[in-house]
């Protein structure tokens, strides 16, 4: 183990597609902590999708040996983490687990959204901060512009930014020596009683969960006996060792090391991201800062395609929620679906990665409803309902108010698209609480704006209107009172359960109108005419037909008495009322996956 003083332990923060992942890859390429032949891009992304979408969804780590030009043998610990906002609390527990950031910054598109926000949060934990400017090669590449970014609207020193091109592997010697240069060495006392930080985690099919830990004072070995602070659960330490891109066992860890242990841990459910670790015979007399609980804030109904395959999909996600501690399922049922799941996921990114690592990974055909936030309904007995089902929701008599959670939004955009983000930002209900000109050409605006309303489309309307320039970040910053209704899909005049949705009273028709409208291009014609109905409560207020398919019953009469003719038609009209009457409408699995997934486009 290396001595305190030679330890660094640093992360990389940046917006979404400023590459993080690629300067990983050289950091470790560098340091030769794995051979050419075996060396892949993303080398510290795991899954498939990850790879594919160039985005870090799990967070990684690695130790990484480095000898300084003077000669120093250092440990840098380098903790990766994830871009999205939806993984915002496990970025803030691997930035408390670091002494410094690199704050990476593309040189083609300069300082964005996330870039502020992680900045921010870096600050908050007193990192020291060094600026990367990344992307150097690039024809686009405009390095002043960038330095001048960084100086005002970071309030870094620009002049010690270090330029690197990660694809091409230059700056990363200058990068390392600035690593072990600027930031701090870690301060802990390793005589101390142990205390660590639960960063992450993940599971081993084979050694159950492999906790990462970030020891801050104390030292853990083999044998220990632990205790989470969170729930005060007891458990032995049966190896511990460093991340060297494989597990490598060193069986202790001293105080400023990052490492891991496995101590007989079932389910990733029982380690919580941000606890504190210390021993149970000396425990520590306070735990670390910042803990909480992580709570989903987008909820959709998940279903197999076909209902004989309900216990397959029950075992994959058993499987799943080994592996990933934030996602929360209840059993679930539909009159026209059958028996399903309903989820809790910490944002749309996480929905979609779910649903696609299901249909990859377990082979599964699924159908989601609607996402729906989880809103606050008050009954007139003064009972408060937390309700993120719209089946759960309550009659329209018994409800004396509702509140739907609103989020503050930051949009940085170029400012020759202001008008048109501007517009849909009022669109989808936002109230506009500062305006900030960060340059001449690019301007940062600040919005209230309800979650419900960013879940349908917005991230992807806002790329098109700003050619992809525009970003976005959020935060959920409380309730606001609503008006609130649930909008119900008749079809034959019998509802349809999974097809219902909770909606804005204003948003209601346009969302109504547009269900109707797909349902009636994907419902096959009957013998009789199928009317779909959007409706709240009794009231309909959209409709579509769907026509019948009429039989030609006077095919066979040639000539003739017009009132034989009449009579035929009054005899089919007589059994089309009836077939109607008894008639029930199949609905295809393709009407419900066109209504879900295009969503509000």
């Amino acid at each position: 183990m290396a001595l305190t003083k030679n330890i660094r332990n640093f992360c990389i923060i940046a917006h979404i597609d400023h590459g993080k992942s690629t300067l990983a890859d050289r950091l470790i390429q560098k340091a030769k902590l794995v051979d050419d032949r075996n060396f892949k891009d993303q080398i510290l992304d795991n899954m498939d999708i990850e790879r594919e979408r160039g985005i870090t969804i799990k967070s990684q780590a690695v130790t990484i040996p480095y000898t300084a030009l003077d000669g120093i043998e250092y440990e840098l610990n380098f903790v990766d983490t994830p871009g999205h906002v939806d993984f915002s609390y496990e970025v803030s527990r691997a930035i408390n687990s670091c002494e410094g950031a690199l704050l990476l910054v593309d040189a083609t598109q300069g300082v964005q959204a996330q870039t502020l926000s992680n900045m921010y949060l870096a600050l908050e934990h007193n990192l020291e901060i060094v600026p990367v400017i990344n992307k150097i090669d690039m024809q686009a590449a405009d390095i002043p512009r960038v330095k001048k970014q960084i100086d005002k609207d970071l309030g870094l020193d620009a002049e010690t930014a270090v330029l690197v091109s990660a694809r091409q592997g230059v700056g990363i010697d200058e990068l390392f020596e600035t690593i072990v240069s600027r930031i701090p060495s870690p301060t802990g006392d390793p005589s101390s009683p142990l205390r660590a930080l639960i960063f992450d985690c993940h599971y081993d099919p084979y050694r159950g969960v492999v906790v990462h830990l970030r020891i801050f004072d104390g030292k853990l070995k083999k044998g220990m006996k632990i205790s989470f602070m969170s729930n005060n659960s007891v458990y032995e330490i049966e190896t511990a060792g460093v991340f060297k891109l494989a597990l490598v066992e060193t069986g202790e860890l001293s105080a400023g090391d990052v490492g891991y242990i496995i101590a007989g841990i079932k389910t990733v459910s029982d380690v919580r991201v941000g606890d504190t670790v210390t021993g149970t015979d000396n425990p520590c007399s306070s735990a670390l800062s910042g803990f909480r609980e992580v709570k989903p804030v987008v909820f959709s109904s998940i279903y197999p395609v076909d209902s004989n395959d309900y216990e397959e999909l029950r075992t994959s996600m058993e499987k799943l929620k080994l592996n990933d501690a934030s996602l929360i399922y209840e059993k679930d049922s539909s009159a026209a679906l059958g028996f399903g799941f309903r989820c809790g996921f910490l944002g749309l990114l996480h929905l979609e990665v779910i649903q696609e690592r299901l249909e990859r990974e377990f082979d599964q055909s699924v159908i989601f409803t609607a996402p729906s936030v989880k809103y606050k309904v008050f009954i007139r007995d003064g009972e408060e309902l937390m309700i993120d089902n719209p089946m759960d929701y309550p009659d329209e008599g018994r409800i004396a108010g509702a509140e739907e959670p609103y989020i503050r939004a930051s949009v940085i955009t170029p400012t020759d698209y202001l008008g048109n983000i501007m517009t849909l930002c009022l669109e989808k209900r936002g109230v506009q609480t500062n305006m900030t000109y960060l340059d001449e050409k690019r301007v940062e605006m600040i919005y209230d704006m309800p979650l419900s309303e960013v879940l349908f489309d917005f991230y992807d309307r806002l790329k098109s209107i700003s050619r992809g320039y525009a970003s976005f970040d959020y935060d959920i910053s409380g309730y606001k009172p609503t008006e609130l209704v649930k909008l119900d899909i008749l079809l034959n005049a019998k509802p349809v359960d999974a097809l219902s949705q909770l909606v804005f009273k204003d948003n209601a028709y346009d969302r109504a109108r547009k269900v109707c409208e797909r349902l009636r291009d994907e419902i096959p014609r009957q013998q009789f005419k199928i009317p779909i109905q959007g409706s709240i409560g009794s009231h309909v207020i959209a409709r579509e037909t769907v026509n019948a398919l009429r039989k030609d019953v006077l095919a066979k009469c040639y000539g003739g008495d017009i009132t034989r003719k009449r009579k035929l038609l009054e005899k089919q009209k007589e059994g089309k009322k009836r077939m109607k009457m008894v008639g029930d409408v199949e609905l295809p699995q393709s009407a419900f996956l066109a209504v879900l997934k295009s969503r509000d486009e």
